[in-house]
This record gives structure tokens, C-alpha cells and sequence, in this order.
């Protein structure tokens, strides 16, 4: 089949789309085919260009992109099926209008990576601060291609796959010079040993014994239907296994395993400390406690072998219509019918830096849904942290799309901050990830069990932990602008020729 045969029609357009965004959906976990994300883009960027009008253009686009991005999202299903394809529709309306942008900026071959780049910086952000799942990023983190996110983090990995399709696009057209492909091409290479080599991280001559502790038990569980009392049995059970010879310096619980009225005065509280006390190790747990009317708290709390309690890090990235209903949209949505009873209460958002204080070091910590966002996970860092924790409560999800990807996103983490990343679920996965990326000591979903391990401590930042996204962000719009430019002034060059 020819390549005018493919693209002849408007229906097999968006069929080509489709099937595209269905491939880069596939190089996504828990499926893991990470070549496919950069064929996608490569057939999605071909299909694009035989779009013959704008509405046609934001239609293949819409279409690329849902087909990517209900299969990678596919996991919201089970929470709220209008929600999902609301999502769907959304994310993948950006990318109908990055297909429009970047046919008016001209030189597809870097205005494309740039337009389709923004739209997900957009996604990342936007409603609601942003959905980062199902992205680039993740598709490529088994590979030695996501160290770049330790100098640009997760927006420049993502226009690293776009401008590498886009290469392999222009160098299938003949229609474009060879030469721009091999400039871009070395560039490509320059900034990915870069990425490779440099590091000014470094471990110190201390480490960490730390117990991250999974009480495994069923998926798909939502709180309102559950008896709270049952996680805390489970992560107990597995927690008595450890033994004051193990010398552990730290035992951590995932999030939300403990949830109190007020945690100080609680039961669960002295079975905690007893715990601590008996391993003469500190214990971080996670724990939801009411916050007044209709109001609850999502924290880690550290607590010491003599009781007290010496640190504490409030959930600051809470899960838009899993863990609160936006201002204004609980009445609207339970007026249209929608199941708002699901999250009868809203989490109270905390304030500050994802860092706890323990006796040996500072640890950051991202809660859960944090970690999709490197912004939390480097303000501990910023603040001092020598590991990065990430406890989390995957219950309410069936299936391993989301839990994989978490993982996958926190060998992102782990690479962007150059840190020890821990990962502590209630039914699974846990994990421990080197500062290279690398996933170890998994544990699968529903399994009991505790990892321990010695974790270094590390110091030093990144170059993405001292710039951040902003900078990219600048580079990024700058580029459209010169590809902009360089139109109009071919434009101005053809009318000069016209009228001679």
C-alpha cells in the first residue's frame, strides 16, 4: 500500500491518526513497547501534514491524541467513567490544537516537536493543576534516553521524543534537506551524553537502614467501602515480622494506612509507637485525620521511639475529584446526577516544603499523586532532603496501568533529583530505585511483605533541580517564534520574487 493510498481520504486520515496514537498509548506501562512512542509520532507526523484544512488538521489531531491518551488513562475508567472521557477529550483537544499551530508556523520538522511539546507542558499544569500521567517521559524511562530529564526534566524528555520522530520524519521526506536532520541529529547526541555524564551528586559515606513496609490486601477498594481498621492489621502483621536486630533506622508506612479522628490520641498511635519502640527505629506513617467540617488531612508523620512526635508533611498536590471537589463544582455536579458522594469529605492542602526531619538526615517525601510532579519532588530537595520517599495508597485502582506508570514516574524522579527513590504502596508496587533509575526490590500487587535495604545518602543537586521547567518552558516558545519568523520571512522573500 502507497503512501498516497493511505492518506487519500479524510477517513483513512483519521484512521492513520488513530492507530498512531494507539501505538505511542502501547510503548506506555504496564505494556512497556517504548520504541512505539517514537513510530507514532513519526506516522502521526506524516498523517498531519496531508491534512488538507484546519478543522480537518484539529481533528487528527483530537484523534491521535485520545486514542494515546484513553488507552494510557485507561485506569480512571473504574473511579468515574465521565470523567475519563471528559479527561480524554480535553488532553487530546491540545494536541488538535498544537496540529493547527504548528501548520501555521512552518518548518515541521521543529515546530511540530515545539507545538506538541507545549501542549503537554499545558497538560502537565492545566485544569486543576494538571494530569502528568501517560506521558512521553514515562514510555522512555527503562532506557538510558531519560537521563536527559536530570538537565530539563520531564518537558524536555518529552520534546527529546518528539524532535527524534520528527528527525526520522524529515528524513523520510524527500522533499527536506538532509543537511538540518544531521545538525539536529548531533545536537540530539550532544545534550543525551551530557545528560549521560555529568552529575554533581554525590554520596556521602552515610546510609540510611530503612523497613518500607506493605501490607498487601485486595484492589479497587474505596474508602467509603472499606472498615479503616483493616489496613492498619495488615501493615502491623508485616510490621512485627522485623526484628530490633534488623537495626533499622527508619520503618516506613504507605499513605493513608491510619486513619484517625486525631492521630495523637489514638490507638493506632500507641500500637505505632510500641512498634517504634521496640525496633528503637523511627517510624514515618501516613495518616488521614478529620480537619473540622467536612474537612480531612492527608500527612507522613514522624514518630520516635520515646512517643514523640517530631515531624510532620502535609499533602501539598491533592487528587482533583479523588481527594477534594474543585471550588464551586461539588453542588454543580451533584445537581447533573454525578457520584460526588464518593468523596464526601475534601482534603485540606498543605503548605509546605515535601521534607521531614530525622534524627540522621533530612528525607524528602512526595505523597502518593505527588510524584507525577517534579516541582514537589524538588522542593525537598531544595530544602535539603538525601533520599526521596514516596508513600502511596494504589487500593482504588484495578489493574497495574496507574501503579506501573507510578513507578516508571519515579525512576523519573529519581534521575531528576540524583536520589535514592523509595517507593512504599499499602497493596503494591513497592520499590527501591537507584539514583540511575533503575527499579529493584519490587514487590508485587497484593503481596505482604517488607523491603529492607541501605539506602546512601546523597547531597548536591541537578542541573534540572536548580533550573526547573520555566527556562525550557522560554526556549521552547522562543523556538516557535523563530519558526514563525523564518515563515514570514520566506513569505516576504516570495513576494519580492512574484513582483519582479
Amino acid at each position: 500500500m502507497t503512501e498516497s493510498v493511505i492518506y487519500r481520504t479524510k477517513f483513512s486520515r483519521f484512521l492513520t491518526a488513530t492507530i498512531s496514537g494507539l501505538t505511542v498509548g502501547f510503548s506506555l506501562p504496564p505494556w512497556g513497547w517504548w520504541p512505539l512512542c517514537f513510530v507514532g509520532f513519526v506516522l502521526f507526523f506524516q498523517v498531519s501534514v496531508k491534512a488538507e484544512s484546519m478543522p480537518e488538521r484539529f481533528l487528527v489531531g483530537c484523534a491521535f491524541g485520545f486514542a494515546w491518551l484513553a488507552l494510557g488513562m485507561g485506569w480512571m475508567w473504574f473511579l468515574t467513567a465521565p470523567g475519563y472521557i471528559i479527561a480524554a477529550l480535553l488532553f487530546a483537544s491540545f494536541h488538535g490544537i498544537a496540529t493547527i499551530a504548528s501548520s501555521q508556523l512552518g518548518q515541521p520538522m521543529f515546530s511540530k516537536p515545539i507545538a506538541h511539546t507545549l501542549a503537554e507542558a499545558l497538560r502537565f499544569s492545566f485544569p486543576f493543576g494538571g494530569v502528568p500521567l501517560a506521558t512521553l517521559p514515562i514510555s522512555i524511562s527503562p532506557t538510558r534516553f531519560a537521563d536527559i530529564v536530570s538537565i530539563g526534566g520531564p518537558i524536555i524528555a518529552t520534546w527529546f521524543v518528539l524532535q527524534t520522530a520528527a528527525l526520522i520524519f524529515g528524513y523520510l521526506d524527500r522533499r527536506q534537506s538532509r543537511q538540518p536532520v544531521a545538525i539536529v541529529f548531533l545536537v540530539l547526541i550532544v545534550i543525551q551524553i551530557f545528560a549521560m555524564t555529568y552529575s554533581p551528586v554525590h554520596t556521602t559515606n552515610e546510609t540510611l537502614r530503612v523497613a518500607l513496609v506493605q501490607g498487601g490486601g485486595p484492589q479497587g477498594v474505596l474508602a467509603i467501602n472499606a472498615r479503616a481498621r483493616d489496613a492498619v492489621d495488615r501493615h502491623l502483621k508485616v510490621t512485627k515480622t522485623l526484628q530490633p536486630t534488623d537495626n533499622l533506622d527508619i520503618v516506613v508506612w504507605p499513605e493513608n494506612v491510619i486513619d484517625v479522628a486525631d492521630f495523637a490520641s489514638s490507638a493506632e498511635y500507641l500500637e505505632i509507637s510500641s512498634e517504634s519502640k521496640r525496633l528503637n527505629a523511627e517510624f514515618l506513617v501516613g495518616v488521614t485525620e478529620n480537619a473540622g467540617l467536612n474537612r480531612f488531612t492527608n500527612a507522613q508523620i514522624v514518630v520516635q521511639p520515646n512517643g514523640e512526635i517530631t515531624s510532620r508533611y502535609d499533602k501539598v498536590r491533592r487528587v482533583p475529584f479523588g481527594e477534594y471537589i474543585p471550588s464551586g463544582l461539588r453542588s454543580l455536579l451533584k445537581a447533573i446526577g454525578a457520584p460526588v458522594d464518593r468523596i464526601p469529605l475534601d482534603a485540606v492542602k498543605g503548605e509546605d516544603p515535601a521534607l521531614l526531619q530525622l534524627t540522621k538526615t533530612d528525607v524528602a517525601v512526595i505523597i502518593s499523586w505527588e510524584a507525577f510532579f517534579s516541582g514537589r519532588a524538588n522542593s525537598g530537595i531544595e530544602a535539603g532532603g538525601t533520599i526521596l520517599l514516596n508513600p502511596t495508597n494504589g487500593s482504588s485502582y484495578n489493574g497495574t496501568i496507574l501503579q506501573t506508570q507510578q513507578l516508571a514516574t519515579n525512576s523519573l524522579r529519581a534521575r531528576e533529583t540524583g536520589r535514592w527513590t523509595l517507593q512504599a504502596a499499602t497493596t503494591g508496587f513497592s520499590a527501591v530505585i537507584t539514583p540511575q533509575g533503575k527499579i529493584t526490590n519490587r514487590v508485587g500487587v497484593g503481596e505482604a511483605k517488607a523491603i529492607i535495604v541501605d539506602v546512601p545518602l546523597r547531597t548536591g543537586r541537578t542541573l534540572y533541580s536548580h533550573l526547573g521547567d520555566r527556562p525550557i518552558i522560554f526556549i521552547l516558545v522562543l523556538g516557535s517564534l523563530t519558526c514563525w519568523s523564518a515563515r514570514c520571512n520566506s513569505r516576504i522573500k516570495l513576494e519580492k520574487v512574484d513582483k519582479i
